[in-house]
């Protein structure tokens, strides 16, 4: 199971760093993507975070949680397609939680329940 952890951690990781790497930079420069991983409680994140002009801009684009052997979409604030990403990096359905779904809704979706 360590391995198959480990496994969804590198997937996780380098998904959202190449999404953070291809986000052209604000052209003030105010606005910044910030990637947050936590492996030791498995957290990864990457947030929007800055000024656009008086509005302040702070937002989680994805979060995800890696919990019980299965990765938890808690976030997905984007038009990019992480789940299906996820699927093609070799995560499959059965350990993918679409978390931002209600739990009643969840067996409706094709992926993992909890």
């Amino acid at each position: 199971m360590d391995q198959v952890i480990n496994s969804y951690r590198s997937i996780i990781k380098n998904l959202l760093t190449d999404y953070a790497d291809t986000r052209k930079p604000s052209t003030t420069g105010e606005i910044q993507h910030q990637l947050l991983f936590d492996e030791t409680h498995d957290h990864y994140q990457l947030f929007c975070v800055g000024w656009q002009g008086m509005k302040r801009i702070y937002f989680p684009v994805f979060h995800l949680d890696i919990i019980k052997g299965k990765v938890w979409v808690q976030e997905d604030a984007s038009d990019f397609d992480i789940v299906g990403e996820l699927e093609a990096k070799g995560i499959p359905k059965s350990s993918i939680v679409l978390a931002f779904h209600a739990p009643y809704k969840r067996q409706h979706t094709g992926y993992a329940v909890a």
